[in-house]
């Protein structure tokens, strides 16, 4: 019995792009060897999600995810909380295309993004949980974060990244810190911040410096917090974002890998921001889970440094030989040096 695949496309991603290769889409996927069929996603709300979900309790070998970041993270969040995941690709047709971006899949050219599976490479990424949702990319919290939920869908479409940029000037001269607490693997903040970010690849909103040694697959977010809501201060360490990551040095960032986040407002009210969408407000628990879905990327441009060598099957069992061996009786060793 032949493989299946199931595109989940959205029709009016990327100034409607993907229509007009759809065919010549599914004709890749089935010389991959997979037997393939499409859902255009609609407007009602978790559209691609619920689908997701359906296709892979169906059986489906493969999700395909044909869209922007928000149509991938829907298909995520449609497969994450299952037992058996199915495996996943992506096709850009977003914005920003930030998951692209990290997995070196073309993202100006639908029918070569999909060429991909072609290549049969695959790693398994890590994804992030917060609450009872999940995302791929970002989770943050503080006014810095909330840029993306003023830029309306259809200025997205027509102006795509410049919509960001002229949102982020306008709001600039807004921005104050709020009070956070935050708790991470060996450590704890509380203080006044412009906002904190959970990065779980290295491109974010466009940028590849932000997080300059991020790894894919290692089970930790970056972490980073601004410390600073000073106009001149934010954009001296975004010119040294721009100058090679530098700002990972400097005072007004803490910059940690953990595993975990407790995130609790202390005054104000606190939005979370996953993925460029609100996901509720915090008090929010992030964790990560570690190589949880495993997608076609283009392993051949990835940085090395960015891939862990070791899966998480590997180091579970080397755990559990540890763990065996710390609890082997303390006689054994008397009775070897006896012999």
């Amino acid at each position: 019995m032949r493989k299946r695949a199931r595109v989940i496309y959205n029709p009016t991603s990327g100034r409607e792009a993907l229509k007009k290769d759809l065919i010549d889409i599914l004709a890749v996927f089935e010389q991959a060897g997979y037997e393939t069929s499409a859902y255009a996603t609609t407007p009602a709300p978790n559209s691609a999600r619920d689908e997701a979900t359906r296709a892979a309790k169906a059986g489906f070998e493969l999700i395909v995810a044909a869209g922007g970041d928000g149509t991938i993270n829907q298909v995520v969040n449609g497969l994450a909380g299952l037992a058996h995941r199915p495996k996943m690709a992506i096709i850009p047709a977003g914005t920003t295309n930030d998951y692209a971006r990290a997995l070196h899949i073309p993202r100006e050219d639908p029918l070569a993004a999909a060429k991909v599976v072609l290549k049969n490479q695959m790693i398994k990424m890590d994804i992030g949980q917060a609450g009872g949702s999940y995302f791929i990319n970002i989770a943050g919290g503080g006014l810095l974060t909330e840029l993306t939920y003023d830029v309306p869908s259809n200025l997205k479409s027509i102006f795509g990244y410049l919509a960001y940029l002229v949102k982020g000037a306008e709001l600039l001269p807004r921005i104050k810190p709020i009070e956070m607490d935050l708790t991470y693997d060996g450590g704890h903040f509380r203080g006044q911040a412009s906002m904190f970010l959970l990065a779980l690849t290295n491109s974010i909103g466009g940028f590849e410096q932000i997080v300059p040694d991020a790894a894919l697959d290692d089970g930790k977010f970056t972490m980073i917090i601004v410390k600073t809501a000073s106009m001149p201060e934010i954009l001296r360490l975004m010119g040294l974002v721009l100058n090679g990551g530098k700002h990972i040095n400097d005072p007004h960032i803490i910059y940690e890998k953990t595993s975990k986040v407790i995130a609790r407002p202390v005054k104000d009210r606190m939005m979370i921001n996953l993925d460029g969408e609100y996901g509720g407000d915090a008090p929010m628990k992030f964790h990560n889970l570690r190589q949880h879905i495993e997608m076609y990327a283009n392993l051949d441009a990835i940085p090395d440094s960015a891939v862990t060598s070791e899966s998480a099957e590997l180091l579970e069992a080397e755990e559990k030989f540890v763990k065996q061996v710390e609890e082997l009786p303390a006689t054994a060793d008397a009775t070897t040096k006896d012999k």
